[in-house]
Formats: structure tokens, sequence, C-alpha cells
């Protein structure tokens, strides 16, 4: 792939997005820099998947600003792809005719070498039936990176998946973002996950950035590294803490 990933640059600014009355996002202000792997970690309903969604250009805004490479987003952000927690693979299609979707001309030498990429290069004339979870994951990813996209949204993606499959996807996705340094911001709920995999962790809690830090250390993560551990349970603590402190406002 062509090292154009690192010339991707994100900034929001007061992003505001309200449904049924409740705003869920509440004047949201963040830069992501050129090739930065950025994880949001929040209880579920604070607002961190309606963020991605506004970041694809899935939904519109309410107010407010996302401007990449100093262009204002305006509709779909055809520069970004987005992986979810179900692979979404077409059943009817096979493995490499999902991957090829939307691609033109001799499309089928970048498919294959997606999929190699993904270490299913052997599976393309399967049917997705045929695939386990972690492999119908592997196929949506190569299918998301084939474009080579300036942005990649990850929206829990790993969420559905049993705990070594989801190491051995973290492991991938890992060896793949530092392979070609492309923009990515993850979404999960798994605060290790977060630390084992994110350059900068960003907590929201209804609606608000209440944390935003950058994990300094070296790569491949080490989990039973002490340094490891104390950013797992400052993050924590840091959820507990804003958990406490609105359960004591609202209760006022």
């Amino acid at each position: 792939m062509e090292d154009i990933h690192s010339q991707t640059h994100v900034s929001i600014r007061n992003l505001r997005k309200t449904y049924n009355n409740r705003e869920v996002l509440k004047g949201i202000d963040l830069n992501i820099a050129k090739g930065e792997f950025v994880a949001i970690v929040g209880k579920s309903g604070c607002g961190k998947s309606t963020l991605l969604r506004l970041l694809a250009g899935l939904e519109p805004k309410d107010d407010g600003e996302i401007i990449i490479n100093g262009t204002g987003l305006a509709g779909l952000n055809l520069n970004s792809r987005i992986m979810f927690q179900d692979g979404r693979l077409l059943p009817w299609k096979k493995v490499l005719d999902n991957v090829g979707i939307g691609l033109k001309g001799d499309w089928k030498p970048r498919a294959i070498e997606a999929l190699r990429n993904v270490g299913l290069e052997d599976r393309g004339e399967d049917w997705p039936s045929k695939l386990s979870g972690g492999q119908k994951q592997r196929v949506a990813l190569a299918r998301a990176l084939v474009h080579e996209p300036n942005i990649l949204l990850l929206d829990e993606p790993l969420g559905a998946l049993d705990a070594l499959t989801r190491l051995e996807m973290q492991d991938l996705i890992e060896k793949i973002w530092k392979k070609v340094q492309i923009t990515s911001v993850f979404v999960t709920h798994d605060v290790e996950e977060a630390v084992a995999l994110a350059d900068r962790i960003i907590l929201i809690e209804d609606g608000d950035i209440v944390l935003n830090k950058s994990i300094n250390l070296p790569r491949p993560r080490q989990r039973s590294n002490s340094a490891f551990t104390n950013y797992v349970e400052d993050i924590l603590r840091k959820i507990m803490d804003s958990s406490d402190l609105r359960l004591v406002v609202k209760h006022k």
C-alpha cells in the first residue's frame, strides 16, 4: 500500500449530537494526529459509537465541525472505512468476492493480497458460512483495508469473539497498523484491550471527554508488566470515579 495513510489528521470541534431530546455528545473537542491509533472507551450509552458514526459520516451532526486534512466533512466520509462487531459479510458471495465489493477493474489481485495480509489467502473461494467468528472478522478487516482508506474506524470489532481469538485479532490489528500507519479510531469496552493497542485513550462519560491519556509503553506491550497494569487500573479508576460523581449529582 502507498504511504498515504500518514497524511490524515482529524480535528473535531464542539461536536454535538442529540437523540430523542437527549444530548449524546455535548460539545466534543478532539485532535487525532496523522497515523495515530486512538482508542475510545466508556460505558454503554456514553456516546463513543455515536462519535465513530459521525466520523464516518453515517449520521449528520447537530452542531460543531469535523475537519479532515483541513477540509470540513459533509456527508459520507469516503476516505474512511468502518468495521463493526459482526463481519456483515454477504452470505451469497464467496470470501474473495466479499473483500472485492466496491473495487473496480482488475480487482482480484488486490483482494487476494488483502486476504494474504490477514492470513486467509487460501479461503477466498469459501462461503462465509464456513468461517469461524474470528475468520469472518479477518475478512471484514481485509475488506476495509483493501480500499486503502485514510482512516480506519473500528466499532467494538472484537466484542463477540472468545478470549483467545480476541487476543489473536488484537495482534493482527496492531501488526497491520504498524505496517501501513493508518489513522485508526477504535471503540471498545475493554480497557486492557485499549491499553494494549492504542497510542492514546479517550474516555467518554455522559457525552463528554473526561480523560485524554497517552500510553507511553513500547510495543509489543507485555500485559504482565507493572506499567501496563498501572495504566489499566488508572483508567478503570477514572471510569468508576466519573460514575460515582454522576450518582452524587443526580441525587442532590
